[in-house]
């Protein structure tokens, strides 16, 4: 981890106790960290930054879970199981706490380019691809008129609708390491599409998150494409 990573961690484990001091006391976050009240007042002010190893406990451990916490608290399911994820998906600066939390507490590689699918996942993408320095790409379900060679992916699925995503040849170069991500992952068929992409594009996949499971359908299918990790952030 080189000096700005290091003083990302940092700040991303203030962000992550700042939220966390929105409901809590002192002595109840002390409780909930296991660190000291004065050292949490410190760090949530602003007055220093916490150690490097005592940030990435925060993050890790703390972070993955009040912001899966935070993130059901944002999801709306209705009586036919359509998820709502709007409220996750539009708050930019909650995908900015999410980055870290997906860098430091998952198993995945570090990717030389984040890649999802059109339009949801993008805000997610971007946070991650911002977060660890690297290129963001979406593929589309139509071609871009300007772009003359395209990666192409396509799946019949079981409804007899053709799905197929376009990604431009230069967004990914042989050898990458790429990390698939998606706002949701229900019945696997995008991220499948995505593997494909990375596949055809003899790139290496560094693992696939979604902010949501949706069941566990779509985790399943998504493993049986990569050995690399396959996780979410909560399931519904």
């Amino acid at each position: 981890m080189n000096r700005a990573e290091k003083a990302a961690l940092q700040l991303r484990a203030v962000d992550v106790l700042r939220m966390l001091k929105e409901t809590r006391t002192y002595d109840e976050l002390a409780e909930t960290t296991g660190l000291p009240a004065g050292d949490l007042n410190r760090y949530v002010n602003g007055h220093v930054l916490p150690g490097t190893e005592r940030a990435r406990q925060v993050v890790e451990d703390l972070g993955r879970e009040a912001l899966a916490d935070e993130l059901e608290a944002r999801i709306r399911v209705d009586d036919e199981g359509y998820v709502d994820n709007s409220a996750a998906v539009f708050d930019q600066s909650f995908l900015d706490l999410v980055a870290p939390v997906v860098a430091n507490a998952f198993d995945f590689d570090r990717p030389d380019v984040v890649l999802t699918a059109a339009t949801d996942g993008i805000t997610l993408a971007a946070s991650l691809a911002s977060y660890y320095g690297t290129r963001c790409a979406y593929a589309k379900k139509r071609k871009e008129t300007a772009v003359e060679e395209f990666i192409e992916a396509r799946e019949r699925l079981q409804s007899g609708i053709e799905l197929t995503y376009y990604l431009p040849e230069s967004a990914i170069d042989a050898g990458e390491s790429v990390l698939v991500v998606d706002d949701l992952i229900r019945s696997g068929e995008t991220q499948e599409l995505l593997l494909d992409i990375v596949d055809t594009a003899d790139a290496d996949v560094a693992g696939v998150f979604a902010l949501i499971a949706a069941g566990e359908n779509g985790i399943r299918r998504a493993r049986s494409h990569t050995d690399a990790p396959v996780d979410a952030l909560t399931t519904v």
